[in-house]
């Protein structure tokens, strides 16, 4: 690495035109998928950086940056950022940035596609087919539930969980919700939304509760064994926040005993694992993290990253890049 052009490390490949963006200022390098989630690896590279494109599957600790002694920014290709210590960041006076906003309505999408997938037990009753079961029609075959006139409770009403909100009222679903603060009057009548101030009563009153809401301290395992005896037996739990969201094992096992009816998870824990109890829980749909998965949304989120970085490296402040989270 002799270029006197700023060094650039993207951790697995992303769209190609944030790529390229990236190759007009600086020399950059694509890992491969899978080589930058361990910490140790990060550490062993980082020192022959300015710049890092990261995953949220990458572990940016407080010894990574450490050794990023050229290190200027670090940039999520994600709008989550609990990947990431941040005070070390601003000890080491590095910049971070996330990519938040361009997900939104690919994410809003998605959480209602999974909903209906759910509630009407879609993947059930595709895979009932395909093993040759299908004889003709049923009358009680693959009963599920209408969303018209049911209640969507959602924890953490920030822009995704308003996009899920306003695709659900089209369903005609009432909408409460539990967000650290009240959100702006106008939107909260435009979604005609309750909020409710304790999660745990907002939880008791959902047909179906939506994790919208960050990873932090708080938020961790929020919903465990006690929250998901308070929901009704009926009741469909949705999430495409962060896996360490839910308490696994109590949900495996709520599940597995019938306390609630189904659950579609996008996120998991310990990603790429997943919890073996979730993998035989009925009516239970598992997908791998795909909520931003669109071919528009991917080459924004890159974007977003890329420009971020553009804006450091050079010294250009830049208004349409994402907030600098550390400063």
């Amino acid at each position: 690495m002799s270029s006197s052009k700023p060094h650039i490390l993207i951790t697995e490949p992303i769209p190609e035109k944030a790529i390229s963006y990236l190759q007009k200022i600086g020399e950059v390098t694509v890992g491969e998928k899978g080589t930058y989630q361990s910490a140790e690896t990060l550490i062993n590279d980082i020192s022959s950086y300015d710049a890092l494109l990261c995953m949220l599957s990458t572990p940016v600790s407080e010894n990574v940056l450490r050794q990023g002694k050229k290190l200027k920014i670090v940039a999520n290709f994600a709008v989550g950022y609990d990947n990431i210590d941040i005070k070390a960041a601003q000890k080491y006076n590095i910049k971070v940035a996330n990519t938040p906003d361009v997900l939104t309505e690919a994410c809003g999408d998605y959480a209602m596609g999974l909903l209906l997938s759910l509630s009407r037990k879609l993947k059930e009753a595709e895979q009932y087919l395909r093993d040759g079961k299908f004889n003709g029609w049923e009358p009680l075959g693959f009963l599920g539930m209408e969303l018209r006139g049911r209640t969507l409770g959602i924890i953490g009403m920030g822009r995704i969980g308003q996009a899920f909100a306003h695709r659900a009222r089209a369903f005609g679903m009432k909408i409460i919700y539990h967000n650290r603060s009240l959100i702006a009057p106008e939107i909260q009548q435009k979604l005609d939304a309750t909020y409710i101030p304790d999660h745990k009563e907002l939880a008791a009153k959902s047909d179906v509760l939506s994790l919208n809401c960050p990873l932090t301290k708080e938020t961790h395992h929020l919903v465990d064994e006690a929250l998901l005896k308070l929901m009704p037996e009926h009741a469909l739990l949705v999430n495409i926040s962060r896996g360490a969201v839910i308490d696994e094992e109590a949900l495996a096992n709520a599940l597995h005993n019938n306390i609630i009816a189904g659950a579609a998870l996008d996120v998991f824990e310990e990603e790429p694992d997943v919890h073996p109890k979730l993998l035989t829980a009925p009516n239970t749909l598992l997908l791998p993290h795909i909520a931003s998965a669109t071919h528009r949304t991917r080459e924004a989120i890159g974007m977003l990253a890329a420009k971020a970085i553009s804006s450091v490296l050079e010294g250009k402040p830049d208004p349409e890049i994402p907030n600098l989270i550390s400063r």
